[in-house]
């Protein structure tokens, strides 16, 4: 997810773009089970290994490492498990069994036609059912952008089953008074916002993405400093036309980028298209009329929340204003930490950095 925002504290904020990195060591082999038949195929991360599970009623890729109690990391748009392979092994060595999925419509997981079928209840029933199939009755959270919306919601549809949260990028004040869409409408009238594109109908902004993949991801997934061509399309209305032309090309990869990641994440989204990842967008609307009952409610375990200074997210937000919008929604908010001069892809972007912040709040439960 790309977002921005002019105001954290009404719809997570406003709108913006965003920036993806992705960073890794290309070694080993990766055994991929599924059911009775194991193949082999090239790691992107060693001492990660992937298999398939059956959750909620699909099957959903995982990548896991590591003994002992159960973190679960939840990734966002457009991305994959890949995102957290920083940090996987990092949580492995450390004396965690690591689970991070393949989210439902991305990757090698299910991907279900229907645009209600990505909900919030469905998602959330997703990683409960990550839980189920690995036998443990609960786990530690962690989610990054679209990641960090589903685990917010997770943990309060869900809360005997979570005993710790880590949201990184996209803080959470509580449920809006007003759906985020007709906000979005309001603000936006006839001029290009990503949101309202990715839910026009007919699948337009899908069709733009699935042509030309790697110009849209080789264009998000860069630093806010990072130096681009120009835009192409620099007429605000929605009619001069789709996202990539309004997002200048990379003039160079990011030291944390390198070509073999790069390559990796865009053949991802070359083999599973991106309406999974839109159907998300889709139900920004539903999601709020469907978590009525959450108002007012509060998570009570506790929480780290964890962004770059730089994320277009949290808008220019600082610590105490984060703080004050979080502890709206959560009784026992542990910790807000801003990686200075860091983008919205905080874990990938500076992982020694995101790694010490989580391992201090793991140690400190």
């Amino acid at each position: 997810m790309i977002w921005t925002t002019t105001n954290v504290i009404k719809v997570f904020g406003r709108v913006v773009v965003v920036s993806l990195v992705l960073h890794s060591v290309l070694s080993g082999q990766l055994l991929v089970q599924q059911g009775d038949v194991n193949v082999n195929a090239e790691s992107p991360v060693a001492g990660v290994t992937f298999r398939f599970i059956q959750s909620n009623g699909i099957q959903l890729r995982i990548a896991e490492a590591g003994t002992g109690p159960l973190v679960l990391m939840a990734h966002g748009w457009p991305e994959s498990w890949y995102s957290w392979r920083h940090q996987i092994t990092m949580l492995a060595d450390a004396g965690y069994h690591v689970v991070a999925p393949d989210m439902r419509g991305y990757g090698e997981s299910d991907k279900p036609a229907a645009v209600d079928d990505y909900d919030i209840t469905h998602v959330a029933g997703d990683l409960v059912g990550i839980l189920d199939a690995l036998g443990e009755e609960t786990a530690i959270l962690v989610g990054h952008d679209w990641g960090a919306i589903v685990a917010w919601s997770t943990v309060l549809l869900h809360p005997t089953r979570f005993t710790a949260l880590i949201a990184m990028s996209v803080p959470y004040g509580g449920r809006v008074a007003k759906s985020p869409m007709q906000s979005w409408r309001e603000t936006f009238g006839e001029n290009f916002f990503y949101i309202l594109y990715h839910n026009e109908p007919g699948g337009v902004a899908e069709a733009e993405y699935d042509a030309d993949p790697r110009g849209l991801i080789s264009r998000l997934y860069l630093s806010p400093s990072a130096p681009r061509e120009s835009a192409i399309t620099t007429d605000p209305l929605r009619s001069a036309g789709g996202w990539i032309g309004r997002l200048g090309a990379a003039k160079e990869l990011p030291d944390w980028l390198r070509q073999e990641d790069l390559d990796y994440v865009i053949s991802q989204f070359e083999n599973a298209g991106f309406r999974g990842g839109m159907n998300y967008y889709r139900n920004f609307h539903r999601n709020w009329e469907i978590t009525e009952h959450l108002e007012g409610a509060t998570i009570k375990v506790p929480v780290l929340f964890i962004a770059g200074s730089r994320d277009s997210v949290i808008a220019g937000a600082g610590e105490e204003r984060l703080t004050a919008t979080i502890s709206r929604a959560a009784d026992d908010l542990r910790a807000v930490v801003l990686i200075p001069e860091i983008g919205h892809w905080v874990q990938q972007e500076a992982p020694a950095e995101t790694n010490a912040a989580m391992m201090e709040f793991l140690n400190s439960l």
